[in-house]
């Protein structure tokens, strides 16, 4: 099952990021998938700034993540895989603790490779002649439920 949207401005793709943050749980994974300047860090900006307490949410992409603490009991783990050179590197970033004990957003997940979780959320942006088409898609049947009633 996949819900698919519009976002005619970044205030739209944060308010899709905050309604998904607010039905997120520990283990989520989060996909986002999407060309350079899709929107990928706008999306995980507003998501990380609706359930945590930060005021400062900067890109990943030297560092290659970032984590913060929720008021969810979590914590929130942002990563930018874009300068990997191989799926393994993905160990060095500790993901096994943060894709099972918090929530993780990952840009550009298609650098895991293999290592991919196999039921992961995944959020696809892309540009159209509107806007941004917003996809949003998993295919484990709790999530789904989840992505139905939520938003």
């Amino acid at each position: 099952m996949e819900k698919v949207f519009i976002s005619t401005s970044e205030n739209n793709t944060g308010d899709l990021a905050r309604a998904c943050a607010k039905m997120t749980k520990r283990g989520d994974v989060w996909a986002l998938e999407g060309t350079l300047g899709a929107g990928k860090s706008v999306f995980a900006r507003a998501f990380i700034q609706e359930i945590t307490a930060a005021d400062e949410v900067p890109s990943p992409t030297f560092t290659l993540v970032q984590s913060y603490s929720s008021l969810k009991g979590f914590d929130v783990y942002h990563y930018d895989l874009y300068r990997l050179k191989d799926p393994s590197e993905i160990f060095e970033l500790g993901v096994e603790e943060a894709f099972y004990e918090g929530v993780s957003l990952v840009e550009w997940p298609e650098r895991m490779g293999s290592f991919s979780p196999r039921l992961m959320w995944h959020v696809k942006i892309e540009h159209t002649d509107q806007g941004r088409k917003i996809t949003i898609s998993s295919d484990d049947q709790e999530k789904q439920e989840r992505l139905l009633h939520a938003i």
